[in-house]
């Protein structure tokens, strides 16, 4: 991270997290960009998931953001996108899904997302997830078509096992990303989100959702399994460190009280001592 264009308590963000860790493997300039695709993600969830700000206020802060990201990449003065320029010149970025990003925050912003449809998680997952995964591929030099795959589906896989992880915490800003077919199909009443999350059959719920995202981190490690051109490392790692996390939780089920599984650290550095010594 640049200290000139990244706040102290955004790098104080970024620098204490398990992807701070992950990213470290990394050569120099392509971890640095990470950190700053990192940084922007984080601003603008901050941004989503600001319980003191009103909707509109929240919407005119992502706003700001688009018009600053507009702004870099017609040349003009970038603001707060300052902060992933060399990003964006080093590894032409797409503007695209700097704005994709942004719009998954917004539907946040919009209104609390609560058993969306579907076909409607899917975008979300999408705009949250896959698009950092998109930002990402160009970074670690993969080939266009074989990279957009892989963030389609290890973003989707990442974005599943942290909704599943984080169902009670979502659950007490009024938010729950389960889908809505599932938990009708459970039988469980939709009435107010901790009453959903409360009823033991979340459990079928969850599980659902789990097989998705299993697909996804299978059909993610088949891309990498196949060696495509690029820093395979840092992807790799996602993979196997939120694998483990996914099938912790499977081991344990989602009936309530629920235990939160997390991404530990020690764990981590040690997959990633495994994976450079058998990569």
């Amino acid at each position: 991270m640049n200290p000139d264009t990244t706040p102290a308590a955004l790098r104080a963000k970024v620098a204490g997290s398990s992807f701070y860790a992950g990213m470290r493997v990394l050569p120099k300039a392509e971890r640095e960009a990470m950190y700053a695709v990192y940084a922007f993600c984080r601003a603008v969830d901050d941004i989503a998931d600001d319980q003191h700000g009103d909707p509109a206020s929240r919407a005119i802060e992502l706003d700001a953001w688009r018009h600053d990201i507009d702004s870099l990449y017609a040349g003009g003065e970038p603001g707060q996108a300052a902060l992933v320029a060399e990003a964006v010149r080093r590894f032409h970025l797409d503007r695209a899904d700097f704005h994709a990003v942004i719009d998954g925050m917004a539907m946040d912003v919009a209104a609390d997302i609560r058993w969306p449809d579907a076909a409607t998680l899917d975008l979300y997952c999408d705009r949250v997830a896959s698009a950092v995964g998109r930002l990402s591929v160009r970074i670690f030099g993969m080939d266009e078509t074989v990279g957009i795959d892989l963030a389609h589906h290890l973003g989707r896989a990442l974005q599943l096992t942290n909704i599943l992880r984080d169902i009670d915490e979502d659950a007490a800003i009024g938010r729950v990303y389960l889908p809505r077919e599932a938990i009708e199909a459970t039988g469980i009443a939709i009435t107010t989100p901790q009453q959903v999350v409360a009823d033991p059959r979340v459990d079928a719920v969850a599980r659902t959702l789990a097989v998705q995202a299993e697909a996804h981190f299978d059909r993610a490690k088949a891309i990498l399994a196949a060696r495509p051109r690029g820093h395979l490392i840092a992807p790799r790692l996602m993979a196997a460190a939120y694998a483990k996390v996914l099938a912790r939780m499977e081991a344990i089920g989602w009936a309530p009280p629920r235990t939160r599984v997390r991404v530990s650290k020690p764990a981590l550095l040690w997959t990633v001592l495994r994976l450079s010594l058998f990569r």
